[in-house]
This record gives C-alpha cells, sequence and structure tokens, in this order.
C-alpha cells in the first residue's frame, strides 16, 4: 500500500511496513497526504487499520479528509466497525461523536438505531445533531416514526440555514408521520420555530420549492400573522 510524494515517504520511514507507513501517514500534516492514506487504507482493508481510522476520526481537521476515512471504515468489515463506532457514540469529544453518526449512516445497519438516543437528536453541538438526524432518519425502523418526528420538532428554529435545512430534510425524510407534529410546530410562540416548521412543511408538501424561497414565505406568513 503506497502513499505518493516525497514529503510523504520522508514521513512514512523507508524500514516500515506497509500498514506501519499507512497509518503514519494519517498523521502527516499536508492534509493531501492523508486523504492518500485514508484512500490507501481504503482500497486494501486490513482489520488492522480500523481502530487508527476511529481514532482520527475524531480529530481530522478537514472534512474531505473525513468524509475519506468513513469512506475507508465502510469498506471493512461492519463487525469490525460498529461495535467500534457504537462506542464512540458516547465519546465526550463532539467530532467523535458526530463522524461516527456519520459513519453509521452510511453503513445503513439497523443495528446502530437504538444507540442514537434522545441526548444525540438534542445535543447542544449542531454537527452532533445534524448527524444524528440524518442518521435516525435512515435507521428509523417501521413504526417508530412517529415519535421520531416528536422528538425532532423540537429542535424547529435551532441553528442557522445549515442546521435547519438539515433538520428539515429529515423531517420530509419522514414523510407523513411529520403532519400533525409540524401543524402543532406552526402554532409556537417562538416565531423562529413558526417559520421553520411552516418551511419544512413546504418542502414535504413541494421537495422542489427549495429551503431559501421556503422559509422566504415563511417569514411572510408569520409576519403577516398567519
Amino acid at each position: 500500500m503506497g502513499i505518493t510524494g516525497q514529503d510523504a515517504t520522508e514521513a512514512e520511514g523507508t524500514g516500515a511496513t506497509p500498514t506501519a507507513r499507512a497509518l503514519r501517514a494519517l498523521e502527516y500534516d499536508d492534509a493531501s497526504v492523508r486523504l492518500s492514506a485514508a484512500l490507501a487504507v481504503g482500497t486494501d482493508p486490513d482489520p488492522r487499520h480500523v481502530d487508527k481510522l476511529i481514532e482520527r476520526c475524531a480529530s481530522e481537521p478537514e472534512f474531505f479528509v473525513r468524509d475519506m476515512l468513513t469512506w475507508a471504515l465502510t469498506r471493512h468489515p461492519v463487525e469490525l466497525t460498529l461495535p467500534r463506532l457504537l462506542g464512540e457514540l458516547r465519546s465526550e469529544t463532539a467530532q467523535a461523536r458526530s463522524q461516527a453518526l456519520h459513519t453509521l449512516s452510511k453503513l445503513g445497519d439497523a443495528r446502530a438505531w437504538p444507540a442514537i438516543t434522545r441526548a444525540h437528536l438534542c445535543d447542544p453541538d449542531d454537527e452532533v445533531a445534524r448527524a444524528a438526524w440524518r442518521t435516525a432518519a435512515v435507521l428509523v425502523p417501521e413504526g417508530e416514526e412517529p415519535a421520531l418526528a416528536e422528538v425532532l420538532v423540537t429542535q424547529l428554529g435551532r441553528g442557522g440555514r445549515d442546521t435547519q435545512l438539515s433538520l428539515s430534510r429529515a423531517l420530509v425524510e419522514l414523510a407523513g408521520v411529520t403532519v400533525s407534529a409540524l401543524h402543532a410546530a406552526t402554532q409556537a410562540a417562538d416565531p423562529r420555530v413558526r417559520t421553520h416548521a411552516l418551511a419544512t412543511d413546504r418542502l414535504r408538501r413541494d421537495p422542489d420549492a427549495g429551503f431559501e424561497a421556503a422559509v422566504e414565505e415563511a417569514k411572510r406568513v408569520v409576519a403577516l400573522g398567519g
């Protein structure tokens, strides 16, 4: 398993095994080297890489490298990755929790569902909460959708544009079960909650409307007291 580039070669060392070189490159200063290392690890999966990949997910600063780390994890046997990812959901490090949730959404293994708690769905860190919403919408078992929707609507009005869009997408993913929960939220005292609820309901009815257009329409309705 090779990592290209003169700097990477120097970082790997000449006497190390391919596995050791790849794992060492995941720590290198140059993000392009780390990206190449994650790609190499995923291209040639090795059970010895799993712990290091998960450990690196918790600290990797670059989004595109984290995404490659997730891809590399999905290339390994789920029997190895799933228990370790579930353990990361209890981490005190927000990025460890969010990246584990993101990877679980890519694995799509229903056995992860019981580990996604209300605490994750309402996590004070926006990135953790966003990852939890997406993952829950993917993994929710049949019959559990209404209960999930009831929790998700408690987060309406939260955060900025990206956070609100993530929540709206998760609610739309749940389709018809969100109708009653969203209707109640459109009567909330907080105008941010009402606006977000109305915009989400618009997207539910017309997925092609676009989030920005739905929000602007919802703002006009709230301003007019509708």
